[in-house]
C-alpha cells in the first residue's frame, strides 16, 4: 500500500531479459538516493505508480525488480530505457501519515496527456482515460498519475483536469510531460469497491460475465437497500 507521495526520483541503470524457470521477465536495475538496502528481498516498491517486488540489491542505492508480461502489457514500464527517470515510493507503514490517498500500485490503465497549460507558477494537465477508469473519476476526488496522488479539478467526458503546484513540478517528473505522452493511471480504490458493492446490490454484478442487467437507480431503490434514509 502506498500514498501517492513520491519520495525520490530514481534512474534506470540497466534493462535486461532474464529467463526464469516459469517465464521470461524483464529486469530493471534502478539507482536511487533512497536507503533501499534496508528493504528486504521480496519487499514492495512503487515505480512510476507500479507496485514492484525487490528481487536483488546490488549495492547501496541500487535495486532490481522484475517486470512480468502483465506489467509490460498494462503499464508504461515496458517503454523505459537506460537513463530514464522514475518516481519511487516505499510502502506505507502502519502509523505513517497518509498525505495523499490510498494507492495500491495496481495500475488500471494507461492514459494520455491531451493538454497542458501554465497557470501562473502552476501547471494544468488534462488527461484522457478509457471509460473503464473515467467512470470512477470525480471532481475533487483523487487519481494516481505515474504514482503521484493528484486532486481532480473537473471532469469533461473521459478527460480529467488536474493542477500541479510548484512543489509537485519540482519533486516529480510530471511537469516534463508533453501532449501525447502516456501515463499510468490508478483510480481511487474506494470508488471501485463502492461501485462493485452497489452493483451487486442492484443486480448488476458484472463478475459473472455481465449477463445480469443493471437495474435503474432511483431514490426508492437506494432507500430500499439502505443506502439512504
Amino acid at each position: 500500500m502506498f500514498t501517492g507521495i513520491v519520495e525520490a526520483i530514481g534512474v534506470v541503470e540497466s534493462i535486461q531479459r532474464v529467463e526464469l524457470e516459469q517465464a521470461a521477465v524483464v529486469r530493471l536495475v534502478i539507482g536511487t538516493e533512497l536507503p533501499v538496502e534496508s528493504l528486504p528481498l521480496g519487499a514492495s516498491i512503487a515505480v512510476d505508480g507500479v507496485c514492484l517486488t525487490v528481487v536483488a540489491s546490488h549495492a547501496v542505492g541500487h535495486f532490481a525488480a522484475d517486470l512480468g508480461p502483465e506489467t509490460l502489457a498494462l503499464t508504461t514500464l515496458g517503454t523505459l530505457q537506460p537513463g530514464d527517470s522514475v518516481h519511487l515510493e516505499r510502502p506505507l507503514r502502519l502509523g505513517d501519515p497518509l498525505g495523499g490517498h490510498l494507492v495500491t500500485g495496481h495500475v488500471d490503465v494507461v492514459g494520455t496527456i491531451v493538454a497542458r497549460r501554465e497557470v501562473g507558477t502552476a501547471l494544468e494537465l488534462e488527461i484522457s482515460a478509457p471509460p473503464s477508469v473515467s467512470r470512477f473519476m470525480a471532481a475533487k476526488g483523487s487519481l494516481a498519475v505515474d504514482g503521484v496522488s493528484l486532486t481532480i479539478n473537473t471532469i469533461t467526458g473521459d478527460v480529467a483536469s488536474l493542477t500541479l503546484i510548484p512543489h509537485t513540478i519540482e519533486a516529480t517528473k510530471l511537469g516534463d510531460k508533453k501532449v501525447g505522452d502516456p501515463v499510468n493511471l490508478e483510480a481511487d480504490m474506494i470508488a471501485k469497491h463502492i461501485d462493485r458493492l452497489v452493483g451487486i446490490q442492484l443486480g448488476g454484478d458484472r463478475s459473472s460475465g455481465g449477463h445480469t442487467p443493471r437495474r435503474e437507480i432511483s431514490i426508492d431503490t437506494l432507500r430500499r437497500y439502505g443506502f439512504v434514509r
